[in-house]
């Protein structure tokens, strides 16, 4: 569904932008780390970071016990101030981020101050919850989405290591791109797949056929499941029963297509999005048979 704002279409879903500044002396909330902190701004739904890290800062060491992940789960943009922040990824990459620099980090990264000089940046991305401490082992209602490449195991072996590696990175990082367009959190990543969570049924779905049509750009076929229900956030990651639903409804899914339970029908009930019955099924550690729906027509949103 859409509205008319200042003679423009825009999504019923989506918070209406408006015109404001803040003073950056005044931050809406800070967020302390050993050797560190980080300033937050809000700006309705868009979140600013200011992130400011002392000589001697190391995420492995000061934020890690917070977040209670091996790596950063987090994805960073932004622009760096002043000083230098080196970063690794799971694979061993490593990129040195300097003053008069934008920056792009990945989710599953580690990352530490070089030199004397304080580290400081603008972070629009990654600091909704970054470094929050009382994110853990907090119940929220949310719509979970779980995505998987539908005969991974044949194409890696057709196009070989080399290709399937950069052809999985390019639908990696627009499924990312279609996450953060919807206002989703990239909770981990599943092999060929994602985990990932939203605060609204509407855009998950909509993410959800996002991403089909990007890989069916990329010569490949995903499948999508969706549950929306009462979910554990622990830091860095999701459980509960409603991601168990979530992964048992993806797997019903054929090759583009975007199967949603029926209470995350009945949420999306206004949205303009239709579905077509995918019958009652019983899901394997789920008691009791449940309705599933197939979205009609994968598109974007």
């Amino acid at each position: 569904m859409v509205r008319a704002v200042n003679g423009r279409a825009w999504p019923e879903d989506l918070p209406v932008a408006r015109l404001q500044a803040k003073p950056l002396e005044t931050p809406d909330e800070v967020r302390p780390t050993p050797l560190g902190r980080i300033d937050i701004y809000n700006l309705d739904d868009l979140v600013i970071g200011r992130m400011v890290f002392e000589p001697g800062w190391h995420w492995a060491e000061h934020v890690q016990p917070i977040a209670g992940t091996t790596l950063c789960q987090y994805h960073h943009v932004g622009v760096c101030i002043a000083g230098r922040l080196a970063n690794r990824l799971e694979d061993g990459t490593i990129l040195e981020i300097g003053p008069g620099t934008v920056f792009e980090i990945p989710p599953g990264h580690d990352g530490w101050v070089v030199g004397d000089e304080a580290f400081v940046a603008y972070d629009v991305a990654g600091v909704r919850s970054f470094a929050r401490v009382d994110e853990r082992m907090q119940r929220v209602l949310g719509a979970v989405l779980f995505t998987d490449i539908v005969d991974s195991t044949a194409l890696a072996e057709s196009l070989g290591p080399a290709r399937w590696r950069e052809l999985v990175a390019t639908h990696n990082e627009r499924t990312q791109f279609e996450l953060d367009r919807y206002r989703g959190r990239l909770v981990k990543t599943t092999g060929d797949g994602v985990l990932a969570l939203f605060d609204g049924s509407e855009r998950a779905v909509r993410a959800a056929a996002a991403i089909c049509l990007a890989a069916k750009s990329l010569g490949l076929a995903i499948r999508a499941g969706i549950h929306t229900g009462e979910v554990e956030m622990t830091a860095g990651d999701v459980r509960g029963l409603a991601v168990h639903v979530a992964a048992r409804v993806m797997a019903l899914a054929g090759p583009s297509q975007v199967y949603v339970s029926a209470t995350t029908r009945e949420l999306v009930a206004d949205s303009g999005l239709t579905f077509v019955d995918a019958g009652s099924h019983e899901l394997k550690g789920v008691s009791g048979a449940r309705q599933l729906y197939c979205l009609a027509e994968p598109g974007p949103g």
